[in-house]
């Protein structure tokens, strides 16, 4: 039986992503693991994130065993029975440091979604009190990107948010097209509740996913940034707009 496309999404927070990781789950051939370095980022860390405790008893954070899973047919904690087609990864692009290693990445499909800083960082910072550039995790992803495109010959997908809100059916085709995979109807509504593959951190974070059935129209801007975050906006434009140059449409 042939391996499943390991299909690695590197997202930063508040970018839509736990939205695009139940558009893929709810795809028959698919199985999802929720961001698997996320305990090894608060151990690494420090970081106090709501449910700390409870996500260091909960999940592996040792990242070399991470990396050995990431590498497997399917997430550790699925099932048994066949493999599924397709292996989805939703990562959490600050979650990635040195200690993890690089010799999996070649062996991972790797794609990207962002999302217009400003409009980021305005929904992060209704959820942390304060956060460095690092932590929006756009320039792992700048970095990742370059490093991927540099050992393939080949640019990976790019996925902006608001395009994907604005036309979820184009986007998504347009995505499974490149991957070489086929586009299913079933990815643009999804029951709505909490799932068994949602890290343990979802009731801190997943509330509006949990309400969704679908991906929500984008909302109008929100204005003017308030002035602590303005540098950091300046900070994140080279990092967004270098990815956003090669985005899918």
């Amino acid at each position: 039986m042939a391996a499943p496309l390991r299909l690695a999404m590197w997202s930063g927070p508040r970018n839509v992503s736990t939205a695009f990781m139940r558009s893929w789950e709810n795809r028959p051939d698919t199985e999802v693991w929720d961001e698997p370095f996320y305990a090894f980022y608060l151990r690494k860390t420090g970081i106090a994130h709501p449910g700390r405790e409870e996500i260091l008893a909960q999940h592996e954070a040792d990242p070399h065993v991470v990396a050995r899973h990431l590498l497997a047919d399917r997430p550790p904690s699925a099932g048994t029975g066949p493999p599924p087609a397709i292996y989805y990864q939703k990562h959490m692009a600050h979650h990635l440091f040195e200690e993890a290693g690089r010799d999996w990445w070649p062996h991972l499909t790797h794609c990207f979604l962002i999302r217009q800083p400003r409009e980021m960082l305005r929904s992060l910072s209704a959820k942390l009190e304060t956060f460095s550039l690092a932590e929006t995790g756009l320039p792992q992803q700048s970095e990742l990107f370059r490093t991927m495109r540099a050992l393939t010959g080949a640019t990976p997908p790019v996925v902006d948010s608001a395009d994907l809100l604005r036309n979820p059916r184009g986007i998504l085709a347009r995505l499974c097209h490149t991957l070489g995979v086929p586009f299913l109807d079933a990815m643009l509504a999804w029951p709505t509740g909490p799932r068994l593959s949602d890290g343990v951190w979802a009731p801190h974070w997943y509330e509006n996913v949990w309400r969704s059935t679908g991906f929500q129209s984008p909302r109008p801007a929100g204005g003017e940034l308030p002035e602590h975050l303005c540098s950091l906006e300046a900070e994140c434009l080279p990092h967004y707009e270098e990815l956003y140059a090669h985005r899918l449409t």
